[in-house]
Formats: C-alpha cells, sequence, structure tokens
C-alpha cells in the first residue's frame, strides 16, 4: 500500500508541475522541476513493481510478465538525461519528457500474453 501511495503522491504532482511550466513558457526552472517530478515517479513505479514482484514471488506471471521492465529503465535514463538538459534546452529536455509518455502510450502485452499461457 505504502508504494502505491508513494507512486499516487508524485503523480499528483503533475499538474502543479505541468501548469507551472504552462505559466512559465517553458523556461529552464519548471522543466527541471518537471523532469525531476516524473524521475520521482518512474522510481516509485519501479518500486511498486518490485513490491508486487515480491509478494507474488519471482516464478510467478506478474513477474514473468515484467520480466527485465525496459520501459521503466528507459524512462529513469531519460528523464535522468532531461533534468540538467533542461538548463541548456528546455525544449529538448521537455521533448525527451514527451517521448517517454509516447513510449507508455504504446500498448504493453507482456502481461497479457503471460496470462494467456
Amino acid at each position: 500500500m505504502w508504494a502505491n501511495l508513494l507512486l499516487l503522491f508524485w503523480l499528483s504532482l503533475v499538474l502543479f508541475v505541468t501548469a507551472w511550466m504552462g505559466e512559465n513558457g517553458l523556461a529552464p526552472l519548471p522543466v527541471a522541476l518537471y523532469g525531476v517530478v516524473l524521475i520521482f515517479a518512474a522510481m516509485a513505479y519501479s518500486i511498486l513493481v518490485r513490491v508486487l514482484v515480491s509478494l507474488h514471488g519471482k516464478e510467478s506471471a506478474l513477474a514473468i510478465a515484467v520480466g527485465s521492465d525496459v520501459k521503466g529503465k528507459v524512462s529513469l535514463a531519460v528523464y535522468a538525461a532531461a533534468i540538467p538538459l533542461s538548463l541548456v534546452s528546455s525544449h529538448i529536455a521537455w521533448a525527451l519528457c514527451l517521448a517517454v509518455a509516447i513510449i507508455w502510450l504504446v500498448p504493453d502485452r507482456r502481461i497479457e500474453r503471460t496470462i494467456l499461457r
């Protein structure tokens, strides 16, 4: 439950930093804070996945479906790159954050495939 609440907390801050970023025309500091909130949300997601896998066991269908969680690791890496980059070019940093959102819009069928086996 705590891992889920941690994720929900960071996701609740997305609205604040998005509004701040919009009001300031993609200024470097709001974009950097946007990246910070997103990287903490990504870390909270990773924690939640680990907790769920530990509860269900390493041989469970969930653990097999999650696998190495490439999307999660790529998201963390892109956010980590976007934060310092926002001080150089806030538009490129914002585009990187947008790219991660697009990656997550692509449906992930790992859980469905694993359960249907």
